[in-house]
């Protein structure tokens, strides 16, 4: 039995890892090409590129187990029926539960190293991942200067340049409007040609101009006995040669303080979560009592002075409001409707901004506790996965990429699908966040049950013949009914 099992993990093992590795590396094009154009032209150092692939590929780890779990048991059940296996070993009277067996083991372990991972590890590299990405979207571009276009990257600066010599980068005809003093442009510079080469920090820029001119506005300072908003004509200063450097700024990566993305549920463990829902719960609660207290307070009821007490028992007298009203002037009548209107209106607002506020509350308490069954979907997730693709790859009985591939993407997209209408539905209070988040487990585990029980039984459930057979039996049903009519 021991060699059996050993055959059987053999079998498993080796579609795991590959149809995992495989998933990964498609989710990971789908992340870069959503993310192209925060990626893409800001000169990034691989080692940057690479930790953000890395972090990434944590956070695709929820979706790409579950996948690999179900691909990885329809090829590995399929490849034992098509070659005869499977039937050789229920010839020699072993059951498929008993030749499942090690692959319960290997899938439990799995779920339980998903759990750790999605408690442990995932709260940190999503930590990690916000924080570079942050960093990454708040870079300024690579400086490129093209050719017949303002560049405005430079701060302070805008830098246009007629004509670029490739092959010795020499530029030609350059014009620099400086504005750095932030009165306009009252510095420019033309310069017939030069380079522009930056440091080995990328801190500065430095521009070597040569043959050309600057022009500079002069006013007057506010100390001098001429008007001091009279413009005075322009200096204008030859050079053969000159060197400006220009100070970048923003242009190297600089990384956002973590403890920005700290408070975020998607970087909290099971216990941290229990602790901030408690902690937005309590909050919720005092605010509603205080909601309570302001609306009594602002009412038409507030300061009563018919309520008197007498000791602890309170006395109420009935008024009777339209009798009283009748007894006031017009004038009165008039002063009394409009502060009514009024303290109708103001209490309207308030109730109205108290509820906005309350459903944010409760909206972001959700999804604290949908992170937290998050936390459990995952595991359960591999394990309904396996006993969905198990014996439905022992029914249909095809091995390789072909009908598992397709049968697995199928069940996938449902599962996530229905995944995330549950957790939409969650996040918008219209369903609790266990029933949203659980919702597609549910659903499927029924059907993983079925398939298992098929399977144990020897089942024809994917046999085309057994579908053909059972039609014909109708069509002949149908025409002997027909006949004794």
């Amino acid at each position: 039995m021991k060699t059996l099992h050993r055959f059987v993990l053999k079998s498993y093992l080796g579609p795991l890892v590959l149809t995992f590795f495989i998933v990964m590396f498609t989710l990971l094009m789908q992340f870069l090409w959503k993310y192209i154009d925060d990626l893409v032209g800001k000169g990034l150092d691989g080692s940057v590129i690479t930790e953000l692939l890395l972090y990434a590929s944590a956070g695709l780890v929820p979706m790409a187990l579950p996948l690999a779990t179900l691909l990885a048991a329809l090829m590995a059940m399929g490849n034992l029926g098509e070659n005869n296996e499977l039937l050789a070993m229920k010839s020699a009277g072993i059951s498929l539960p008993r030749i499942l067996e090690p692959l319960v083991v290997v899938i439990i372990l799995i779920s339980v190293g998903a759990f750790f991972f999605s408690n442990n590890v995932l709260p940190y590299t999503n930590l990690k991942m916000s924080t570079l990405l942050y960093s990454v979207k708040q870079q300024k571009p690579e400086l490129i200067i093209k050719e017949g276009v303002f560049t405005n990257l430079i701060e302070g600066y805008s830098i246009k340049v007629a004509e670029k010599d490739t092959k010795t980068n020499l530029m030609h005809r350059i014009l620099i409007y400086d504005h750095s003093s932030d009165e306009g442009n009252n510095t420019v510079t033309y310069a017939d040609s030069g380079y522009m080469k930056p440091t080995g920090d990328q801190k500065f820029l430095i521009a070597t101009l040569y043959n050309g001119y600057s022009y500079k506005e002069v006013k007057e300072k506010s100390g001098s006995r001429r008007n001091p908003s009279t413009n005075y004509p322009a200096q204008k200063q030859y050079f053969e040669k000159q060197v400006i450097v220009f100070e970048l700024k923003g242009f190297d990566l600089q990384r956002t303080d973590e403890s920005f993305f700290k408070d975020s549920y998607q970087v909290l463990n099971l216990s941290q979560l229990e602790k901030a829902e408690d902690s937005l719960s309590t909050a919720l609660n005092l605010q509603l009592e205080s909601f309570s207290q302001n609306l009594t307070q602002n009412s038409i009821m507030r300061n009563p002075n018919w309520l008197k007490k007498t000791g602890s028992s309170p006395v109420s007298y009935k008024l009777d409001f339209d009798s009283l009203f009748s007894k006031l002037s017009p004038e009165q009548k008039q002063m009394a409707i409009a502060r009514a209107l009024d303290n109708a209106r103001s209490t309207k607002i308030f109730v109205s901004n108290s509820k906005d506020e309350f459903k944010y509350r409760q909206k972001y308490i959700s999804r604290h506790k949908i992170e937290w069954n998050r936390k459990f979907t995952l595991s359960f997730a591999c394990f309904v996965f396996f006993f969905i693709g198990a014996p439905l790859g022992a029914i249909i009985r095809k091995g390789g990429l072909g009908m598992p591939v397709v049968i697995s993407v199928l069940f996938f997209i449902a599962y996530y699908i229905i995944t995330i209408t549950g957790e939409k539905f969650a996040r918008e209070l219209v369903w609790s966040p266990g029933l949203g988040m659980w919702v597609s487990s549910f659903i499927l585990l029924p059907l993983g049950i079925f398939l298992s029980y098929k399977a144990t039984n020897d089942s024809s459930l994917m046999n085309a013949d057994f579908y053909t057979e059972k039609l014909k039996k109708i069509l002949r049903l149908g025409r002997k009914a027909k006949s004794n009519k």
